[in-house]
C-alpha cells in the first residue's frame, strides 16, 4: 500500500497555476520570513500601520510591490477600481465600510491613500457601460458597483467619447476623486481630518511607465514623483 503521507501529497499536488505561487511561497519561507524572523514575531502581538491603502483589485497594482512595504506597515483594502461607497446605513454587507471603520476607529491610522490606476477595467466598463443591465453572476455586481462613476461619466463621455486612452485616464482620475468625497461623507473621517488627526490622499499608479502620481486636490491635478 502506499505510504499516507505520499497518497496525501499526490492528493493535493498543485495545478500549473498554483505551482508557480507555490515556488513564490518556498522562497518567502528562504529569504522573505527566515531572515526578518524578528519582524514577523513582533507581529504576533498585533498590527500597527501608519496607513490605509484602498487599491484596485487589479493583479497588476500591488501595494505592497509599488510602494516595496515591509509587512505590518500598510492596512490594504483591494476592490473593483479602488472604489469607497458612500457612508450608508442601510441593511446590506459593507466590506469597504467594515474596513475604512476598523483603520479609523481600532488602528487609528494617520493617513488613507487611495490609489488609483491606468488600464483599469472597472472604469473602462464605466465609461463604455458594457456591463449595464447584467444579472448578478453575470456582469451585474460590477455594473452596479461602478455606477459609482455615473455621475462623472456624462461630462467625460461628452467632451472625450467613451472610447480611447485619453477618456479612461480621466475617469481613472476621476474614480479616486470620487472615492476621497465618498470618504469624507463618513462622520468619523470628517471629524478627524477636521482636527487634523487624520489626512487623506489621492494616487495613480500609471502601469506602463511604473510611475506614481499624486493628486493636488486644489488644483484637482495628479503630479508625477520625481
Amino acid at each position: 500500500a502506499m505510504p499516507r503521507g505520499m497518497a496525501l501529497a499526490m492528493a493535493i499536488e498543485p495545478s500549473l497555476e498554483l505551482a508557480g505561487l507555490i515556488e513564490g511561497y518556498r522562497r518567502f519561507r528562504e529569504t522573505g520570513w527566515a531572515e526578518r524572523r524578528e519582524r514577523w514575531a513582533a507581529l504576533r502581538h498585533g498590527q500597527e500601520p501608519r496607513v490605509m491603502i484602498i487599491a484596485c483589485a487589479d493583479s497588476r497594482t500591488d501595494p505592497a510591490q509599488v510602494f516595496d512595504a515591509d509587512p505590518g506597515e500598510m492596512f490594504v483594502v483591494r476592490n473593483i477600481a479602488a472604489m469607497v461607497p458612500p457612508f450608508e446605513t442601510n441593511p446590506g454587507l459593507h466590506g469597504v465600510s467594515a474596513a475604512l471603520e476598523f483603520a479609523v476607529q481600532v488602528l487609528k491610522v494617520r493617513e488613507i491613500v487611495v490609489m488609483g490606476h491606468g488600464m483599469c477595467g472597472g472604469c473602462k466598463a464605466a465609461l463604455t457601460r458594457e456591463l449595464h443591465g447584467s444579472e448578478p453572476g453575470q456582469g451585474g455586481f460590477i455594473a452596479d458597483w461602478i455606477s459609482m462613476l455615473d455621475e462623472a461619466r456624462g461630462p467625460i463621455a461628452r467632451e472625450l467619447g467613451t472610447t480611447g486612452r485619453d477618456a479612461e485616464r480621466a475617469m481613472e482620475h476621476a474614480a479616486v476623486k470620487i472615492s476621497l468625497a465618498n470618504l469624507r461623507t463618513f462622520p468619523c473621517v470628517r471629524e478627524l481630518e477636521a482636527r487634523g488627526k487624520l489626512r487623506l490622499r489621492g494616487a495613480f499608479f500609471a502601469i506602463s511607465e511604473g510611475v506614481l502620481h499624486l493628486l493636488d486636490e486644489e488644483t484637482g491635478a495628479f503630479a508625477p514623483l520625481t
